[in-house]
């Protein structure tokens, strides 16, 4: 059987690579097409074209309004082929379908909200103190961006990216990750058609060293915007050093949820389900660690293994599948691992920690809930991409905060209470770049995103997020046709 083969996207055109690698089917464990491998030599090319683009009139000669008519247009090419897109992404990452197809549709509002932005990003005039002086400040593209995202939602990953890089009218080399790359290379189908100049827009796969490092050290590139591990960022940031990039990181999570007393446990159940089971857990924000009010922990445990045990597991592909397999391999091997250091530190497992016995091919793993003494141990510090929820009950609010500020991280939480003064209290005091209240698992183009600590730097979507691909220019104008004065005195 001939394995369908896709191609990267360098300036206009679809281009072979001379390395390929086989992508893996995470509900077989088998190959089922043949993708691309850039090396150096092809994200040079792809580099020096998107520099090219950048004062090409092609795409330079574009108004701010004509950039963002480009992104909606993109916007409306994404929602046509939604099915497509999700189909594929279903296919190379194990993603269930209703997800994939719900998200696709709704990620094309993020192309049209920031084309909307795109003739917005004003600059200023400054009431400078000397009266001979005209002083305003312009808004420029910053350049050349290398956008590099992870497998796990990959086109509203790139989205939070590319569409404001582009609106700002910077040029972009876009790196998906070699773990199921086929949705964004397809995706450059849809840049083509809806009208991007040739080198605005690039698209690459491959791998670390030959194509991660050449692209985020490469010295025509001026932003880095990466989301992925702690350990990738550290290396990325070692490479910026080669081009003085600016960077935004966007990393890892272990977000906990705080659940009182007075919830609505109905509610509860099914939120803390979105956050952890959907996506099989390997979302950045997954609430991971949940904190129960003592009066009510038996009581939620109980509904929520319940739920767990009825998630219906399967082929990804089917509408009624609610949770498919894990991306690779690797990392149910990393869950078992951590999941077996758990154990024997004293953590229980109420439902899953197993291989599903009629799911042996693929990459699946129960959805599981684990009974955990205190933050030490190894389920609750470490972020496990999976279908893992650690559970620990807490007495009173400050031993709450405590506990879920007793991380590394500090992307996400959540808290779950009726008493509004005590959200309002628990929104200052908890460390995160994102407070859900009373709900979990919610995203907007109006609100930005991204976290404290080892869950990056900087911050992605919302209005301002488009001024991060751009940088002022100061412009002097002297009003004056006297003589200059002192010319040996600063003015």
């Amino acid at each position: 059987m001939t394995l369908p083969r896709f191609r990267c996207y360098i300036d206009g055109a679809f281009v072979d690579t001379d390395e390929t690698f086989e992508s893996i089917d995470p509900s077989t464990g088998g190959a089922w097409a043949v993708m691309p491998a850039a090396s150096a030599v092809d994200t040079d090319r792809a580099v020096r074209a998107a520099y090219r683009a950048l004062s090409d009139a092609a795409w330079a000669g574009l108004t701010a309004t004509q950039r963002g008519k480009l992104l909606y247009k993109l916007g409306d090419l994404l929602a046509e082929h939604a099915p497509r897109l999700a189909e594929l992404e279903t296919r190379d990452t194990g993603k269930i379908i209703r997800e994939t197809r719900a998200q696709i549709g709704y990620i094309a509002d993020f192309y049209r909200y920031f084309g909307g932005l795109a003739d917005k990003a004003e600059g200023a005039h400054l009431p400078i103190d000397k009266p001979d002086m005209e002083v305003y400040l312009r808004r420029e593209p910053i350049g050349v961006v290398a956008a590099v995202v992870p497998w796990n939602s990959q086109l509203f990953l790139s989205a939070v990216k590319l569409a404001p890089a582009l609106a700002a009218g910077c040029t972009v080399v876009l790196k998906a990750s070699e773990e199921g790359p086929a949705p964004l290379l397809e995706f450059g189908k849809l840049v083509e058609q809806a009208g991007f100049p040739k080198g605005v827009v690039n698209i690459l796969t491959g791998f670390g060293q030959s194509c991660g490092k050449a692209l985020t050290s490469h010295p025509l590139v001026a932003r880095i915007a990466f989301t992925g591990g702690p350990a990738t960022a550290q290396q990325i940031v070692h490479n910026s050093a080669e081009n003085l990039a600016n960077i935004s990181l966007e990393l890892g999570g272990k977000s906990p949820v705080l659940v009182f007393r007075d919830a609505d446990l109905d509610s509860v159940a099914n939120a803390i389900v979105a956050g952890i089971f959907a996506a099989t857990g390997q979302s950045c924000v997954a609430g991971s660690r949940l904190y129960v009010e003592r009066p009510i922990y038996d009581k939620l445990v109980d509904m929520l293994v319940a739920k767990a045990r009825a998630i219906r597991m399967g082929d990804p592909q089917d509408p009624a599948t609610e949770m498919g397999p894990l991306a690779t391999a690797r990392q149910r091997a990393h869950i078992e691992a951590l999941l077996s250091q758990s154990v024997a530190s004293g953590a229980r497992i109420l439902t899953g920690g197993q291989i599903p016995p009629d799911r042996k091919d693929g990459f699946y793993f129960e959805p599981t809930i684990v009974a955990c003494a205190n933050n030490q141990v190894p389920c609750v510090a470490e972020e496990l991409f999976g279908p893992v929820l650690s559970v620990i009950a807490f007495d009173g609010e400050e031993e709450a905060v405590t506990l879920a500020n007793d991380t590394r991280y500090g992307l996400a939480s959540g808290v779950f209470t009726r008493d509004l003064t005590r959200a309002h209290r628990l929104v200052r005091r908890i460390r995160a770049g994102i407070v859900w209240v009373n709900t979990y698992r919610a995203i907007s183009p109006l609100a930005p995103f991204g976290g404290f600590g080892l869950s990056g730097l900087g911050r992605e979507g919302g209005a301002d997020s488009i001024r991060d691909y751009t940088r002022s220019k100061a412009v002097w104008i002297r009003t004056s046709d006297d003589p200059i004065p002192d010319p040996f005195v600063m003015r």
